[in-house]
Formats: structure tokens, sequence, C-alpha cells
């Protein structure tokens, strides 16, 4: 069996992978709380000269402390990586929650909006600035909860620097000034971000959504868009003046706030006292002092997909409908994207590989873990999964899926369509059951 500990930590499965670090369960082995922890390897830092940009966001995160906002519990390294201990969030993105429903009734998308607006009022006041706000980023825990996350983009104001001037952010959600290349303020720019992620909340599609990238430009910069009829005249109202491709008429998060669609049942935000934050640990990681390194423990196994412990299993399981671990239903899309099978997890691995070549997918397969990689559907970029096989019982495998790189909808569309061509060796607990039931 696979065992690894980080410090006072039992790493566990991958539950998220980025282009430059990987997401891990973990349990604080002295609290018994679950945490994610985020992985990033030294040399991966240096090579690609990420030494700022990752000491910002984890300053930016422990500065920013919010009930909507995933938080930071501590950071540590060993001599070749650093570990980000993050608030382990189980509910997954919001937009997955667009893929399963479609769009989101009104009151709901107002409640996620007011969410949103708050967490990131809160970031400004600390002078953060997100830009990258969308879907992806915004995470829901167990109660529903909005959390927003990925502070990989965030900016911290300089001295005597008023506007901003990287263009960054996903194409869809940025604002006109952004992609102007003049200096924007990061604050008016993040408004906007927010106004295009209300409108796909409450259309369950976007704004503005083009195949090439000159015409999506134009309509972002004209805010050439149209709201569809179900919209309230309320909600209609204060879209409009949030897309506003002007930042300078663009209304402000305190108008939002005074704006009476938004004020229905809004409960602002209780949070405590502010914290007082220390930064000296972030400090230490990276000018590598020896005191404040943790010891990596890693026993192997060879030979086979790695075991799943229980403590996963629970996690897994806690909180959902065990159902939606083996994906019961097919007539729509699970946010919890792993099945289940009884078939041995070498013929797994060549039958998904087999059906990924026939996809169209360059295939990269090693030690039961896959990379399959396409370019996305809109051309704008790569489309990039990720599969790995792990053994729950003795003859009974899951495989779970990931998405890297590419757009959610566009994810979850290639998760429908590889499970049809899969369904061979999906096993289905329901219908082992009613077989067991009946012979």
């Amino acid at each position: 069996m696979g065992a690894r500990k980080v410090g006072k930590y039992e790493v566990g499965r991958t539950i998220g992978e980025g282009t430059f670090a990987k997401v891990k369960f973990a349990i604080n082995s002295e609290t018994g709380e679950s945490v994610a922890m985020k992985v990033l390897a030294k040399t991966t830092i240096l090579k690609h000269k990420m030494v700022h940009q990752i000491k910002r966001e984890i300053s930016i995160m422990k500065i920013v402390r919010h009930p909507n906002i995933v938080r930071l519990h501590e950071v540590l390294a060993s001599r070749t990586k650093i570990y980000i201990i993050l608030e382990l969030i189980r509910g997954g993105e919001l937009f997955d929650k667009i893929v399963h429903q479609g769009k989101l009734h009104e009151d709901e998308s107002r409640r996620y909006f007011q969410q949103l607006i708050d967490a990131v009022d809160y970031c400004h006041s600390k002078g953060v600035y997100h830009r990258d706000l969308k879907p992806e980023n915004l995470l829901l825990d167990s109660r529903g909860n909005l959390k927003v996350s990925d502070f990989g983009l965030s900016a911290l104001p300089q001295q005597g620097v008023g506007l901003l001037h990287t263009t960054c952010g996903t194409p869809n959600y940025v604002a006109p000034e952004v992609l102007s290349h003049e200096g924007y303020d990061g604050s008016v720019a993040d408004v906007w971000s927010c106004g295009v992620i209300l409108y796909v909340l409450m259309a369950g599609y976007l704004p503005f959504d083009e195949t090439d990238l000159p015409t999506l430009y134009r309509k972002i910069n004209t805010a050439e868009f149209s709201c569809p009829p179900w919209f309230s005249s309320g909600a209609k109202l204060l879209i409009h003046k949030i897309l506003d491709p002007s930042p300078k008429s663009r209304i402000h998060i305190e108008g939002i706030k005074n704006d009476p669609w938004f004020r229905r049942n809004y409960v602002p935000v209780r949070h405590g006292e502010e914290e007082k934050v220390n930064l000296e640990d972030v400090q230490a990681v990276f000018n590598d002092i020896e005191d404040h390194y943790v010891t990596e423990q890693v026993e192997t196994k060879d030979g086979g997909p790695l075991i799943m412990n229980a403590f996963e299993m629970i996690t897994l399981s806690q909180g959902l409908d065990l159902s939606a671990l083996f994906d019961r239903r097919q007539d729509c899309v699970k946010r919890q994207t792993r099945f289940v099978s009884r078939h041995p997890a070498r013929t797994i691995i060549a039958t998904i590989e087999a059906v990924a070549q026939s996809m169209g997918l360059k295939v990269h397969s090693q030690n039961y873990k896959m990379r399959l990689e396409g370019v996305s559907s809109n051309k704008m970029g790569q489309f990039t999964v990720v599969l790995e096989v792990f053994e729950v019982a003795p003859s009974l495998f899951m495989v779970d899926v990931r998405k890297v790189a590419g757009d959610t909808l566009e994810y979850h569309k290639f998760y429908k369509i590889l499970c049809g061509k899969l369904e061979h060796i999906i096993w289905r607990p329901a219908e082992a059951a009613a077989k067991s039931f009946t012979s």
C-alpha cells in the first residue's frame, strides 16, 4: 500500500492538477482535519521564473481572511518542494453546478452573486485585485456557500502606481480596458468579471462567446450582448450597469450593494475580528531556512495502481449521495467525474487509451496514470485531461478523471462522450444489485 507523509500531514490522492502544481488530499494527523495540499516543485518555480508570482499568491491568500474566500492554513517546504496547505472545499466548482442544472433560478443566482461581491469587496479593501474571476475559480463548500479561489493572477498595489498594465485572465470574462493595453483600475475590471459571472449563472451560457478572438474582443469592447427574456427587469438593469464598456461610467461595488435587485434578501457576511497576518513563514520558505523544512516519508508500492485508503473513501462519500461516487445516472453530468470498473487495471488503461486515440487525442501513459491532450473546440488553447486508476477493493477499481486545461463546459461534454464509449467496462452497483436479486 502506498503511503506518504509530509510533516504532520498524511498525503492521499491527487484531487486537482494545473500546469505548475498538483493539489493533493491530505489529513492533519494531529487534528484529523482534512485539507487540500498544493504541491509545487522548486525546480519548476525556478525554471519558469515564478518565485515572485508564487510568493505573491501565498502572501495574498494569507492577507485575505473572509468566509467566502478559500483559507490558507500554512506554508511548508522540503528541500525540493513547497507545500501550500489550504481549506478543503468539498462542493466542487460553481461551473459544475451550472453544467449539472443548466441556468440557475434568479434567487439562487442572486445569493451566489451577493457572496461573490462581498468577497471581492473585501479583497479590494485590502488592495487585492483578483483579475481572473470566473465560475471555474468559484468553489462551493458542503453547505452551498461560495468560496473564491485561485489568486495566481492577483495583483497587489505598487507604491506610486495607479493603474495595472498586465493583460491576463480568461478572454470571455475580461473587461474591455484590460484588452486595450492602456492601463486599468483592477477593482473596476473585477466588477466587469462579476457581471459576466452573474449573466452566466442566470442564462446558463456566456454573454460574449465567439470562436475567433477578434470577433470576441470586438463584442466585449462594444458590450454587444442581449439578456434572455427570463431575466427580470431589475437583473437586466444591473447587468447593463456592470457590463458598461467604459470603466469611468461603470457601476462600482458600492453602487451594486445599493442596487434594489441586489439588496433583496441580502444578508451582509459577518466575520470576526481582523486577524494579524504574519508572513514570516512565507519568507522562510523562499529563503531556504533549513529549520522550516518538513520531512517527506514515502513508501512505494510497485506493480499496480495506488490503493485508496479509508480516509479518502470517506471523503469522497462525505456529504454526498454515494450513488454520485459510482456515477449511477447517465442522463445528467455528475460533478464527480469518476467511474468504477471490475475489469483488471491493465484492461481499463488499454481500453481508455484506444478510445482516446479514436477521439483524436494524444495519449501519455505511465504507472496507471494517463494524460490526454487535444486542441480546445474553440481553437483558443489546449484541452488536457488526466485520468488515474485507484484500487478501492480487491478487483474493484475507480478511475478518477480531472480537467487540467480547457473550458469546464467542454470538459463535461467530453466526459459524457468518454463514458458512453467506455460503457462496456463501467460497473454500475444498481445493475449488479438487480441481477443478484433476480437470480
